[in-house]
């Protein structure tokens, strides 16, 4: 992994109600990038999650209510704008990443060396998850947006220098955030890589509660689609 200078890499942290995890993503995130700027989009958590990231020295970015993940992490992409001493690269990740989330400098590395331009982890052991409609789902609207043909559509592990990021923002909103930075990005002729990495996070399971937030992913993702509808990817091109 390459070294990493002060203030050259800023890392987007979205989370909501994880204060049992959110000091140890944060802790591992800063041994794998030192000097950089940790910011939290707090999605109006109610369990101590903002504390929990601030006694852990990130910067929180938290509403009194609910934005989704999309608002919310725009809302706080806004902010780190905002900051006097801008960062040259921008990590965006989840927050139940626990101690695995310092392994995302494969991502970074990819950007920085000019492998690509949005840089997205695959994870490399599935854990949890249901019978893949959703992420199929994401994968089809963005191969009929914009031609690509993403594996992790919706991973929210992603790196990509800073005029990346302020070409894809405002997200999506709520779940469709990953699925319309992806179409954006590769409209905008930004390259697409994706890379796998050894992660671990919270997966949900094949339960109600499972099944319930997948069909809302599978709302959102739509939403992203027909939003998006008519638009031409790189060189003109219309999608296939």
């Amino acid at each position: 992994m390459e070294s990493y200078e002060p203030d050259s890499l800023a890392v987007l942290i979205a989370a909501r109600n994880e204060s049992d995890v959110i000091a140890e993503t944060i802790g591992s995130l800063a041994d794998a990038f030192p000097g950089a700027a940790l910011w939290v989009a707090d999605d109006a958590s109610d369990d101590g999650t903002a504390d929990a990231a601030m006694a852990a020295g990130a910067r929180v970015v938290r509403r009194g209510r609910s934005h989704g993940k999309g608002g919310n992490m725009t809302a706080c992409a806004e902010a780190m704008l905002s900051d006097p001493d801008l960062p040259d690269y921008v990590l965006l990740c989840d927050g139940d990443l626990a101690g695995s989330a310092g392994r995302l400098g494969t991502l970074v590395d990819a950007v920085r060396s000019g492998e690509c331009d949005l840089a997205v982890a695959m994870f490399a052991k599935r854990v949890g998850g249901g019978f893949g409609l959703a992420l199929g789902f994401s994968a089809w609207v963005i191969r009929r947006r914009c031609g690509a043909e993403p594996k992790a559509p919706i991973s929210g592990q992603r790196a990509m220098r800073l005029e990346v990021l302020r070409a894809v923002l405002p997200f999506a909103p709520a779940y469709g955030m990953e699925t319309g930075m992806t179409i954006d990005a590769v409209r905008a002729g930004y390259r697409l890589g994706e890379y796998e990495v050894e992660l671990a996070h919270k997966a949900t399971g094949r339960n109600l509660k499972g099944f319930i937030h997948r069909f809302r992913q599978l709302v959102d993702f739509a939403r992203v689609g027909w939003a998006r509808r008519g638009g031409r990817g790189p060189g003109g091109r219309r999608p296939a």
